[in-house]
């Protein structure tokens, strides 16, 4: 059995947005993309770290977006929820290909797909061993994959939120735009949320803040980075 006694993070929710698995590509799945994330995952996994994913859907199709433009947002969000379930899919695919055993639950009940999401099922595939994925959100309209993120994080009893990105943490402003942006080490959910800073909806970080779950920003892009976080290396700010 691996030596989890090197884990900071022992059980994570591990938040995959769907532009990660695009790669380069102007939409849709990156077979190279889903492939280096299997790796990280893969990495963390043989550690002995026990891992839950939600993924988003925003490679496919966001209900807020300007592709939903005409469509009732109810409509369009449920729209998005099954854009998850597709990444699931490909996920749980590229995942199982490489020796490793998964369950998808979804929120919006699909069984030919996949089991429905209750909880005590999703703790038992854990504690077997097996990687599972989540999706279709909240079953809800109106609420983000982040906020499904952390609650479902608090339901398996994470020890943390680890949020893999295209940047290396949480930055006052986008760094892609604005070259005077500050990183932080270390941010309070309530400075997050004051600053109206854009690494997860309020939503998202007021549950996370009520249940004390700290979130964990990173940048996906970078080779071995889940497997370094969660031992408590690496580049990466932390939101307590």
């Amino acid at each position: 059995m691996p030596d989890k006694s090197d884990l900071k993070f022992k059980r994570i929710l591990f938040k995959v947005s769907g532009e990660a698995m695009m790669g380069d590509k102007p939409f849709g799945h990156d077979v190279d993309a889903i492939k280096k994330i299997c790796n990280q995952v893969n990495a963390a996994y043989k550690m002995g770290c026990e891992i839950c994913i939600v993924i988003g859907g925003g490679n496919i199709f966001r209900g807020v977006s300007q592709a939903a433009a005409g469509i009732e947002r109810v409509t369009a969000d449920y729209m998005g929820m099954l854009a998850t379930c597709i990444n699931g899919l490909a996920l749980q695919s590229a995942l199982e290909k490489s020796g490793i055993a998964t369950r998808m639950l979804s929120a919006i009940t699909m069984n030919s797909v996949c089991e429905p999401y209750i909880k005590r099922r999703a703790s038992r595939h854990l504690e077997r061993g097996r990687v599972v994925i989540f999706t279709a959100g909240t079953g809800n309209p109106f609420f983000t994959t982040d906020t499904a993120a952390v609650l479902r994080a608090v339901e398996m009893g994470c020890d943390g939120i680890l949020k893999g990105t295209q940047v290396d943490g949480v930055y006052s402003a986008d760094p892609k735009l604005d070259k005077n942006a500050v990183r932080y080490e270390n941010v309070k959910y309530i400075d997050v949320l004051k600053q109206d800073l854009k690494v997860m909806d309020q939503t998202a970080i007021t549950l996370a803040k009520d249940n004390k779950l700290p979130i964990v920003v990173f940048s996906i892009k970078e080779e071995n980075a889940l497997q370094e976080v969660v031992q408590g290396k690496g580049k990466f700010t932390i939101i307590n």
